[in-house]
């Protein structure tokens, strides 16, 4: 049998630029789409032990409080204890204030340093609330 060569045949092909350009755009967007959704099945089945806690500590956070029940038999508290309590929680706040003043670490903190100072100078609720917020 003799050899015998294929005719070639021309193919017809016209290059346009904006069908190339088309190509490139979607091509690139599909090889984003690829990645991003790699990494997103991954990340759910690398760090999904890890991030348990974290799922359990938001759902806990979102929930609300349960509501406590009032005991209705309880008398009001007299004058005294509720006088005795009020000193309590003021001479509880005045050592928390003191020690604020007398701290170390608070003399390097700008934000302590200027409620301390008002605090002095212009003694209020919100001057004691922002000391013991700012100081440690």
């Amino acid at each position: 049998m003799p050899y015998r060569p294929n005719p070639r045949r021309p193919l017809p092909v016209q290059l346009s630029a904006l069908h190339l350009t088309g190509s490139i755009a979607l091509g690139m967007w599909l090889g984003f789409l690829a990645i991003a959704l790699t990494c997103w099945v991954l990340s759910r089945f690398l760090f999904a032990e890890q991030l348990a806690p974290v799922a359990q500590a938001v759902q806990q956070v979102a929930k609300p409080p349960a509501a406590i029940p009032v005991q209705p038999d309880i008398p009001p508290q007299s004058q005294l204890f509720q006088q005795y309590e009020e000193n309590l929680r003021k001479n509880e706040q005045q050592a928390r204030l003191d020690q604020a003043r007398n701290s170390s670490r608070n003399q390097s903190n700008p934000n302590c340093q200027f409620w301390l100072q008002q605090d002095q100078t212009a003694p209020s609720e919100k001057s004691r609330t922002n000391v013991l917020q700012f100081c440690d």
